[in-house]
């Protein structure tokens, strides 16, 4: 998560929490990074100044936060404190080092198929918690998912309600990120658990095509597609192709429980790494030694004086009847010298 220097009008101190960075803004309010007196870290989000100034929101907040105080799981950035009375309401969660999902996608690149099941295996686990703890998380998208080093964490729970809450919070506004509401949501009418799945089914199409399966556009645009066109899944894998179409139903009668998506999503994603596996195998496997030649017959050996001696110019065979001819030729010619000599001096005798 990107952090910046806190600007001038920025408080420094908020309850215990001392503020150190920026870590973002959305319609809500500003978030920031805090830390207590023990060093624990949280990110801080402090409510919009005409947002504190609306009782009925002040009222619906009090409500989220007591209700998310009691969700259990480790799929959750866990609500450290919060100050519901205070000038500007807010509330600090335990700080979650990684990066988004969307920032991930956008500097990456979409993720494998194996990748985007695991991911979805998780957050699918998380929402069982949220669910039953009686709250609709009602924005989850891609931003609001951390990738930190123990797994995928949801955050941002300031817009969540009870379950059969109303999504609007001013007549004719939807709350929420448009690409991925659910169809009710737009409406208007009550949220369930079914609301996060189609969220859910939206972000996991967004990790797995790196663009919401209902394109870009203005916001009327985007709900009207959400509302009436169905999603574009082309270029999401196979195998999870039809289980996020299933989530991405208008209806949320059709769409799948939390509890079987997570279990699905378990299946998919130890079916594709297992693949992956074998694929990687397959190309850095060893090539198969070219398969020895039939042995033939043995070459007898050759006596220790006959074999050719290594170098870099072959010999010829020698000629033993030539040599020998030589040798007698020479010895004659030496004798008949030797005796040409000794002839000559005996003639000559003494003086």
């Amino acid at each position: 998560m990107a952090m910046m220097r806190l600007r001038r009008e920025d408080p420094r101190v908020v309850g215990a929490f001392r503020l150190h960075r920026r870590l973002g803004a959305g319609g809500m309010g500003v978030v920031y990074l805090g830390s207590d007196r023990r060093g624990q870290r949280v990110a801080l989000k402090v409510i919009r100044p005409d947002l504190a100034e609306d009782q009925e929101f002040r009222s619906r907040f009090a409500r989220e936060v007591s209700a998310a105080r009691r969700i259990r799981g480790g799929c959750t950035a866990r609500l450290v404190a919060a100050d519901l009375d205070a000038t500007r309401p807010w509330f600090a969660t335990q700080y979650v080092p990684g990066p988004s999902l969307h920032d991930k996608v956008m500097e990456h690149g979409p993720l494998s198929a194996a990748e985007t099941a695991a991911v979805g295996a998780a957050l699918a686990e998380g929402l069982v918690a949220v669910h039953e703890a009686g709250v609709v998380h009602r924005d989850l998208k891609p931003s609001n998912i951390l990738l930190s080093p123990k797994g995928p964490r949801i955050i941002d729970f300031g817009i969540a309600w009870s379950t059969g809450a109303s999504t609007l919070t001013h007549v004719g506004t939807a709350v929420g990120s448009p690409g991925f509401l659910a169809p009710e949501q737009v409406r208007g009418q009550p949220v369930a658990p079914a609301t996060d799945v189609f969220s859910l089914g939206a972000t996991l199409a967004y990790a797995a095509l790196g663009d919401s399966p209902f394109g870009q556009g203005s916001s009327e645009v985007m709900l009207y597609r959400v509302v009436h066109e169905e999603p574009q899944l082309r270029g999401v894998p196979a195998a999870l192709a039809p289980l996020l179409r299933t989530c991405l139903a208008k209806s949320p009668k059709e769409r799948p429980s939390t509890l079987q998506l997570s279990l699905r999503l378990k299946e998919i994603a130890a079916r594709e790494a297992r693949g992956a596996g074998q694929a990687t195998a397959s190309t850095s496997r060893p090539r198969s030694p070219a398969p020895a030649r039939a042995p033939g017959p043995r070459r007898p050996a050759e006596p220790s004086g006959t074999r050719p001696r290594p170098s870099g110019r072959q010999r010829r065979p020698v000629d033993r009847k030539l040599l020998r001819q030589r040798l007698v030729v020479f010895v004659t010619v030496t004798l008949m010298v030797t005796l040409g000599i000794a002839a000559a001096q005996g003639c000559q005798g003494p003086m």
